[in-house]
């Protein structure tokens, strides 16, 4: 499981250096085999997932119908995009030039683990979710159920 949130720089030649915290869950449970993609849903944010829960998250997401647009869009993202990634001996990894474009993801950059995957932001992105709150009206039921 991967948790917590590390301020990162992404170097001249888009590699990014993964935290050792995570580098040794990577190394251990992923077999240091990772799959970058897009986050469909936010904008300034990358996923980096474990290469055996990609499987089962691409497996799911090739499944939908793609007669539904929306379907078609989050396969693009999703699938379409993917990178494999395996750190190099010093625990980087290349980001595509393309990703770091299109996700704003520039010179400083904030990882966090989610669980199953890694979320990779912009420094900016970041920030502006990480100021957001939640209100009365945003809490759902499954919500009003946690014990925080």
């Amino acid at each position: 499981m991967f948790q917590g949130e590390t301020a990162i720089t992404i170097d001249d030649k888009g590699r990014l250096a993964i935290p050792v915290a995570f580098r040794e869950i990577v190394a251990r449970e992923c077999g240091n085999r990772l799959v970058l993609t897009y986050n469909p849903f936010d904008q300034g944010s990358l996923y980096l997932y474990p290469e055996a829960a990609w499987q089962a998250v691409r497996d799911q997401v090739v499944a939908l119908s793609p007669f539904v647009p929306e379907h078609r869009v989050l396969q693009r993202m999703l699938v379409g995009a993917a990178t494999p990634l395996e750190p190099d001996s010093a625990g980087r990894v290349l980001l595509p030039a393309s990703m770091r474009m299109t996700s704003g993801i520039e010179k400083k950059a904030v990882l966090m683990g989610m669980g199953g995957r890694l979320e990779l932001w912009s420094e900016q992105a970041h920030l502006a979710q990480m100021r957001q709150t939640i209100g009365q009206a945003g809490i759902s039921a499954a919500m009003q159920d946690l014990r925080l």
